[in-house]
């Protein structure tokens, strides 16, 4: 039996009603319960059932307590023979339903295409609204089979017509640039990230378009600002995914993004240009969002250089006086004592250590001080003239900045200026010139920025006699500090960005006509007054449970704060090895035996199908290359690595096709993709009275690793400085 059903379903969908009841009436023992289940379970799915497994044992029970007949009478009951099709009959004509006819078919996959598979493209969710429909349009669904075809029908229906219509809007300078892109033969050995260093930059731009960033530096920004240039290149018009469902829009870039241009060339031509656009559209505001975190981190990482470089070098020189009261009262009374007296005879004498001990009282003064400070923005300024300006620079001429509140304007008018004059070798912009001043030069950057006489106020400051004048270099660095507070909270936003978009934009086009529903979604109130009094009690009654509960427990230390952290916890005692668990893990030794990990995974695989979302290849069946893609899963799942890999088995794969594949085909975020299906098949198969109906799981295998670059559910975000979800599940793989 393959339902387990609760007293209160039960009740809601298995009690019999009185027009029920009068069908069943002159049918006796076994007809007479079959007919009854297969009338309820028609209505509460929408078929019937092939047999006794489809229906639990609850059911069967209740049912036959209302029919007052034996359950096991069941077992008689023939579930494909003439008497069941005739029962069927009696059940459509009674609830109104009929067969799904060749009409019918035509009908559903028509609206399937044109309603939902323009938004959907989930086969299992586009079954879901082909069978509502079919209720609601009194049809009963078709067999499984035919279910598929179905849903398949409408898929490619609804892709084509909406590849077409995305090809109509592009230009035939833009289709032509396209087309090169995939066009060229020598391009294709190369591996996506490979930069074809030495050949022709056409061969080259899309291997360098689908490149991931390397690391934090000014080769790295070049590199992004390359990018970005390329892709602009091909000028994709402006809104030409605007109508398209953003599900179906990442689909479709996932799936260019892991085809090499022999697969892209196979597609359809309206389907290869969609694809190729796509990936540029979605590489666009990618590559942009990954240059403004560059600006973000290496402005800090030019102040922060900068500070610990000076604290360096003034610690060396700094020694800590203790005793300061007493010194000062000292120096006062020996001053008091001989006010005419020389400093040298009376003030040195009157101090331990004398004129050394006041010169390091001066020195540990200054070192805390404004000079420390100054020190530190001098030190900075050369760090960001001898080094990232010309990152900087090139990144200001790409990016496009605005903001949506009026008070942040001199910010943006100040990145105006600093673009002007980029080019120019001066020391001070001109005389006359319109400097806006903004927070950035205000405070401890003013005495730095500002040289000469300080005129009373304004909002600019230019070079007339009696009015300070603004030295470049520092005024475009102290510009760039504002920008990045600025970027972190989205006062300022980057035109064509994702993440760094206009916040107004945020939310979805249609959020205030559909208000409740994408509240219902997310499980909040309406009432913005209970969601905080709901937040505010529940941290409430949390802070008063860990209140409570912290001084019973004799394993948690809360102290002050130290290296280590104000709070400190003991290691647990080993608990004993539960007995159903040694049980279980001998079943299945005598079952199975050794069970090796790679045979799992291939399982795995097979059973989910979870590599059709990693290539097209593989979904049109490529054993070589979903072999190669279980090998390089396997390779960095185990940490056995891919040479160890390639090199320890009998299955015929070398070691640079491997690579190859996980270059090419093994994403993050495929590998995403790959572990949610994975992870969702396990809960759809795991069953509940054995395991809970818990969703949460942590695999681990003691690594010491930094979870915010290495788990795949979880990425380090610039602008929150921290770890937030990146998988669709509340998953977290740490192993």
């Amino acid at each position: 039996m393959g339902r387990s059903v609760d007293l209160g379903e039960l009740v809601e969908h298995w009690t019999l009603l009185d027009d029920e009841r009068e069908l069943v009436a002159g049918k006796r023992g076994a007809t007479r319960l079959g007919f009854v289940l297969a009338l309820k379970f028609y209505i509460r799915y929408g078929w019937f059932p092939r047999g006794p497994a489809e229906l639990s044992d609850h059911a069967v029970e209740y049912m036959a307590r209302q029919v007052q007949v034996e359950a096991s009478e069941l077992g008689l009951y023939g579930w494909s023979d003439r008497t069941a099709r005739y029962h069927q009959t009696q059940i459509r004509r009674h609830l109104g339903f009929r067969e799904c006819s060749r009409e019918d078919a035509e009908k559903l996959t028509v609206w399937l295409a044109a309603q939902v598979c323009e938004a959907e493209r989930q086969h299992d969710r586009v079954r879901v609204e082909l069978l509502a429909r079919c209720r609601a349009e009194r049809i009963e669904p078709p067999t499984p089979k035919r279910v598929d075809r179905i849903i398949r029908s409408a898929l490619r229906t609804a892709e084509q017509n909406a590849t077409a219509r995305i090809t109509s809007r592009l230009p035939a300078e833009t289709v032509a640039r396209l087309r090169a892109l995939v066009a060229v033969e020598a391009g294709e050995g190369m591996a996506d990230g490979e930069t074809g260093e030495g050949q022709d930059a056409d061969v080259d731009v899309l291997s360098l378009i689908k490149a991931v960033p390397g690391n934090m530096s000014l080769e790295s920004m070049l590199t992004e600002i390359r990018k970005l240039r390329a892709v602009r290149a091909v000028g994709l018009p402006t809104g030409l995914f605007a109508d398209v469902a953003p599900k179906v829009v990442a689909g479709w870039r996932t799936r260019a993004a892991v085809e090499s241009p022999s697969h892209l060339r196979d597609h359809p031509v309206p389907l290869m240009l969609t694809l190729l656009a796509e990936l540029l559209h979605a590489r666009e505001r990618e590559i942009t969002d990954t240059l403004v975190e560059l600006l973000i981190s290496t402005v800090h990482r030019i102040g922060a250089r900068a500070d610990r470089r000076v604290t360096e070098e003034l610690v060396n020189a700094f020694k800590r006086v203790t005793g300061k009261e007493n010194i000062l009262f000292s120096i006062a009374a020996a001053a008091l004592t001989e006010p005419d007296a020389p400093v040298r005879e009376v003030v040195f004498p009157a101090v331990v250590g004398g004129e050394q001990t006041l010169r390091e009282l001066v020195h540990g003064y200054k070192t805390k001080g404004p000079v420390y400070r100054r020190t530190v923005q001098t030190t900075l300024k050369a760090s960001y003239t001898g080094h990232y300006r010309h990152g900087l620079i090139e990144l200001l001429r790409v990016l496009e900045f605005r903001s949506s509140n009026t008070a942040h304007r001199p910010v943006l008018d100040a990145l105006e200026l600093v673009r002007r004059y980029a080019d120019g070798r001066l020391t001070y912009y001109p005389a006359g010139e319109l400097v806006p001043e903004h927070r950035g030069v205000a405070s401890d950057w003013a005495p730095l920025v500002f040289k000469g006489p300080v005129s009373g106020g304004g909002s600019s400051r230019g070079g007339r006699a009696g009015e300070s004048r603004v030295v470049r270099s520092v005024y475009e660095i102290a510009t760039f500090q504002a920008l990045r507070d600025q970027l972190r909270c989205k006062e300022i936003w980057v035109v064509g960005a994702d993440r760094y978009r206009n916040p107004d934009e945020d939310l979805p086009a249609d959020f205030e006509s559909r208000r409740g529903e994408h509240y219902a979604a997310l499980r909040k109130p309406l009432d913005p007054t209970a969601f905080i009094d709901e937040i505010r009690e529940e941290l409430r009654t949390e802070l008063f449970a860990l209140d409570e509960a912290v001084p019973g427990v004799d394993w948690l230390a809360i102290g002050e704060r130290g290296k280590q952290g104000p709070i400190r916890l003991t290691d647990f005692d080993a608990a004993p090895e539960p007995r159903n668990l040694r049980r279980l893990k001998a079943e299945i030794g005598q079952r199975w035996g050794t069970v090796l990990l790679i045979d799992m995974l291939k399982e795995a695989v097979l059973r989910t199908g979870c590599l059709t979302q990693v290539s097209a290849a593989a979904e049109r069946g490529d054993l070589a290359l979903a072999e190669r893609l279980i090998l390089a899963m396997y390779a960095y799942g185990t940490n056995t690595g891919i040479r160890a890999v390639a090199a320890g088995g009998r299955h015929g794969h070398h070691e640079r096709d491997i690579r190859y594949v996980r270059t090419r085909y093994l994403t993050a975020e495929a590998a995403r993709i790959i572990a949610i299906q994975i992870a969702d098949a396990t809960f759809a198969t795991r069953q509940q009275t054995v395991w809970g109906a818990g969703s949460n799981a942590v695999a681990s295998d003691s690594t010491h690793f930094g979870a915010l670059d290495q788990n795949l559910f979880t990425q380090w975000h610039a602008r929150y400085g921290t770890g937030v979800r990146a998988g669709s599940r509340d998953l977290t793989l740490a192993a």
